[in-house]
């Protein structure tokens, strides 16, 4: 079983953009008065879950923009606010010399970049391309070395934070890549993120972000089963999280992303485990740890491959009407 999820898990994570929600469309003009005389634009790519609200930030800083997703509606509400589209990823390469990709895997990052239409097509000497995706550090080497041939820059920045820390602005960004260029790439990436921090050569913010990743899921492992311990006990669980929530056992799985329906609001178990990160990408992270580690590609399996990664918790509750 644990395999077969894992295999229609991986196939998702390459359908991923086709099925994101996308946010509810608003009048970005009004929420983005800047004054842009002095500012140039900037590339962006990619307009899931994470993108579209960290673009937007991005545009309350004062930066025009120049967008592509493989989706056209993912543009429209840019587009409304005056922001420029094109067709491609070498579109932008040839409109803006700062790029920011924002992709769900490794097969996506070499597409925008090295395809047909790739950003490689029309990069600019002296470009500065920033990749916020969490993929491979080998593909990210790869990419700064293609990069390089081209006389450009390349950097990894992926995020840590989530869907609400991408629309209030405080994302982590852990990066990797040549250290004279960090204080350029961090003038973008502090428009979005409350901490920037410099890894170290390409591929190290990556390693971060793996690193990450892989212990937020066992955390959330860990909370799931010992709310699901406690609810079968008899403890209500809104008592039970409170409790663990002033002890040893507390962690971000419990006091920010409780994935028990009804302990927290404004949370995916608040949600139907919708909107979140899905199951499907953290899958998909546990599986660049195990590679990294080991080099094997091991099955992962961790809750409902279409939810959010907290649904974890019905999982093991063996509730099957999901």
């Amino acid at each position: 079983m644990a395999a077969s999820l894992w295999l229609r898990g991986a196939a998702s994570g390459l359908r991923y953009w086709s099925r994101r929600q996308r946010p509810a469309a608003a009048s970005l003009a009004a929420v983005c008065s800047r004054s842009v005389a002095s500012k140039t634009p900037v590339g962006f790519i990619g307009l899931g879950n994470m993108g579209n609200p960290m673009a937007k930030n991005l545009m309350k800083h004062g930066y025009p923009l120049v967008i592509y997703d493989v989706f056209p509606d993912a543009c429209k509400e840019f587009r409304e606010a005056g922001e420029q589209v094109v067709s491609s990823p070498a579109d932008v390469a040839e409109k803006a010399d700062r790029i920011i990709t924002m992709l769900p895997t490794s097969m996506n990052a070499i597409e925008a970049y090295s395809g047909a239409n790739g950003i490689l097509k029309k990069v600019k000497k002296g470009s500065l391309l920033i990749d916020s995706s969490t993929i491979d550090p080998s593909v990210s080497k790869e990419l700064a070395k293609e990069v390089e041939k081209m006389g450009a820059v390349f950097m990894d920045a992926p995020v840590s934070g989530g869907v609400g820390a991408a629309r209030s602005g405080n994302l982590t960004f852990m990066v990797g890549g040549v250290e004279e260029e960090f204080a350029a790439a961090k003038e973008l990436l502090g428009c979005m993120g409350s901490n920037v921090v410099y890894c170290g050569a390409v591929g190290t913010g990556q390693a971060a972000k793996i690193c990450n990743n892989m212990l937020l899921a066992i955390s959330m492992i860990g909370t799931a089963e010992a709310m699901n311990l406690g609810i079968r006990l008899g403890l209500d669980p809104k008592l039970l999280a409170k409790i663990l929530n002033m002890s040893s056992g507390r962690c971000w799985s419990s006091d920010t992303y409780n994935p028990v329906p009804g302990v927290m609001d404004g949370v995916p178990s608040a949600n139907n485990y919708q909107g979140g990160f899905g199951t499907t990408l953290m899958a998909k992270d546990l599986g660049l740890a195990q590679d990294s580690a080991t080099n094997t590609k091991s099955p992962i399996f961790l809750g409902y491959s279409k939810k959010d990664f907290s649904s974890v918790f019905q999982f093991l509750r063996e509730e099957e009407t999901f």
